[in-house]
């Protein structure tokens, strides 16, 4: 092939509310969205594992759902809203409830999962807030996320924390309005 039929690399504008911002950018139709929220955006607490969608390091939330960022490309979020691991802390750097037990629990160990382990969970605790949920809900709702450091005991202990955190934080309002 001749260089002059070498074309250079197509390009699209796209539209994606990431965390709160609204980016208008011009992507490459080949970048895989994990490489855009990193190389772009500088948001590098989305990890790339196995780049196969396997380990789920690379969790996002993609318009509420997760969804893994190394099999979706940049193009495609197009109009989207991305929460990413970075978004779930305060506008002031505190931390989330989910992050701060994960810290308090162990259930993290040399922090590569970390970051999809949190997206994972904080989507399922958004659509299943029970506190009497099983750990075997627990478990599998995170089955898509790889660990080889942990036991993942920490891991389902800092949700456990979260959950009753917030059946005591609701019952104390209902306390409150009586």
């Amino acid at each position: 092939m001749s260089q002059s039929s070498i074309s250079p690399q197509e390009k699209r504008h796209i539209r994606v509310n990431v965390n709160g911002v609204l980016h208008t950018i011009q992507v490459e139709t080949r970048w895989l969205l994990s490489d855009f929220l990193r190389h772009e955006l500088h948001l590098t607490g989305t990890h790339v594992g196995c780049e196969h969608g396997v380990c789920g390091a690379c969790t996002i939330l993609f318009n509420g759902a997760p969804v893994r960022s190394c099999l979706m490309l940049a193009v495609q979020v197009d109009g989207a809203d991305i929460l990413t691991v970075e978004g779930l802390a305060k506008p002031d750097g505190s931390l989330h409830p989910l992050q701060q037990a994960f810290h308090q629990y162990h259930g993290l160990q040399c922090g590569f999962c970390t970051p999809g382990f949190l997206m994972a969970i904080y989507a399922f605790l958004q659509d299943h807030p029970d506190p009497d949920i099983s750990d075997e809900a627990l478990r599998e709702a995170l089955a898509g996320n790889l660990c080889r450091c942990t036991g993942y005991q920490g891991i389902i202990a800092a949700v456990r924390h979260v959950l009753l955190e917030a059946r005591a934080a609701q019952s104390a309002g209902e306390k409150a309005e009586a």
